[in-house]
């Protein structure tokens, strides 16, 4: 009797093995936990906020965290200089740094994206005209730039995503237009063109889904690299402009009391290691389940 395989039962079986494959995969869940936790913390962040991160209440300046001998439930995390809710700013905070992660990655990702395809894709004046302006990108130190672009055009939330963005496609475009060299020569692309698919669709059925695994890991990086840009822009002063709750600013803001409450650095700075720490390890997480063949 010839055997049928059912098509439903080798979907499932598929699926079985890639669920499988992300639950054994350490980085990954450990990553995209941290990374769901700070999420719904940001997404819903006048849920869990005890206060209004912008009260402030000068009888309770720089109070210490709930661990310290004078530490009180009130103020969980304790409070900054100006007697705002340290836990609030922290929750709001997380909004900030994940709107500049997520931005700046689309943004730079759009751009570096398709300077990659079409330089991979047709090659020639393409890819040398793409190879140059990569390299007049990378021979200008992006945090240069952006301290300067920001000092002249003045600073604000969306100037620093802007900046960020329009400086951060370079390692898009680089990994884009290998990854598309490669995939141009599969047959499934000749048949593409022999069957008469117009250029547009190629790039976007055919190329574009073969090399999103690595669009994905490269997005991660450079969110995490955006955010702690500005991170650093903002404690030079020169990003986020209170009194927006940025951790960045929040440890600017607290560097002249690091020797008498030492805390008001030490928690907005703990909370963004964490935040880089579970983005690199979603994209490291990530890296391993789409190329299984390089894990260790």
């Amino acid at each position: 009797m010839a055997t049928t395989f059912s098509p439903v039962g080798s979907q499932a079986s598929r699926q079985r093995t890639l669920w499988q494959r992300i639950t054994q995969n350490k980085a990954l869940t450990i990553g995209c936990g941290l990374l769901l936790l700070i999420s719904v913390l940001a997404i819903f962040a006048p849920l869990f906020s005890p206060y209004d991160p912008y009260v402030q209440d000068l009888a309770y300046r720089t109070a210490p965290p709930v661990w310290f001998d004078k530490g009180t439930w009130l103020h969980p995390l304790g409070t900054d200089q100006l007697g705002r809710d340290y836990m609030s700013r922290l929750i709001y905070g997380a909004r900030i740094s994940l709107l500049i992660g997520l931005s700046v990655a689309l943004i730079s990702g759009l751009i570096g994206t398709t300077m990659g395809l079409l330089a991979g894709y047709f090659g020639g004046r393409a890819d040398m005209v793409v190879s140059f302006l990569v390299t007049t990108r990378l021979s200008m130190p992006v945090i240069l730039v952006a301290l300067a672009t920001v000092a002249i055009v003045g600073s604000s939330l969306w100037v620093v995503i802007m900046v960020l963005g329009l400086l951060k496609w370079d390692r898009f475009a680089v990994v884009m237009r290998s990854a598309t060299q490669q995939v141009r020569s599969m047959e499934y692309i000749s048949a593409a063109q022999s069957a008469g698919a117009s250029t547009l669709r190629i790039l976007m059925t055919e190329v574009l889904p073969n090399v999103m695994p690595h669009l994905i890991v490269i997005a991660t990086l450079e969110a995490a690299s955006a955010i702690l840009l500005e991170a650093a822009l903002s404690f030079l002063g020169l990003g986020v402009q209170p009194p927006l709750p940025s951790w960045g600013l929040m440890i600017s803001e607290a560097k002249s009391y690091m020797f008498f409450s030492f805390w008001l650095i030490a928690i907005p700075g703990t909370a963004l290691a964490i935040l880089i720490f579970a983005i690199n390890l979603a994209g490291d997480g990530l890296h391993q389940l789409f190329t299984p063949e390089e894990r260790a």
